[in-house]
């Protein structure tokens, strides 16, 4: 990884951190619920987009060091599994038993699932 990738990736990584919290914010004013609906569209999209730019680039549709500055950079700083895992406790703490099984469960099973067909989509492009 040269120089200027390195610091793309660290600009990126911002940009996608500042993404998340405007998404989270959007997502919150919107929905007043107990479900952390802002962290599973914010994980769900974002696994989508990581699987699309895997795909571009193992069809060697991104030139190299894209793969980096997209997807580790931007993705992975706007994607939030930490956070996902701290709010499913949440609800575990606030008896919100199927809230949480949805949260902890249910969100993996789906960003795997836009994950596969994110990856699907970008290797026929």
């Amino acid at each position: 990884m040269t120089p200027l990738v390195f610091l793309a990736v660290c600009a990126a990584g911002g940009v996608g951190s500042a993404s998340r919290f405007v998404v989270d914010g959007l997502v919150r004013t919107r929905f007043r619920t107990v479900f952390p609906a802002g962290t599973a569209i914010i994980n769900i999209s974002g696994s989508f987009i990581l699987g699309l730019l895997t795909g571009l680039m193992l069809g060697s549709v991104l030139p190299q060091g894209w793969e980096l500055i997209l997807g580790t950079g931007i993705m992975g700083g706007y994607t939030t599994f930490s956070t996902a895992s701290v709010e499913t406790m949440r609800l575990v703490q606030q008896r919100e038993y199927s809230q949480a099984v949805v949260n902890g469960f249910g969100v993996i099973l789906a960003t795997v699932l836009v994950g596969l067909a994110g990856l699907w989509l970008g290797s026929i492009l």
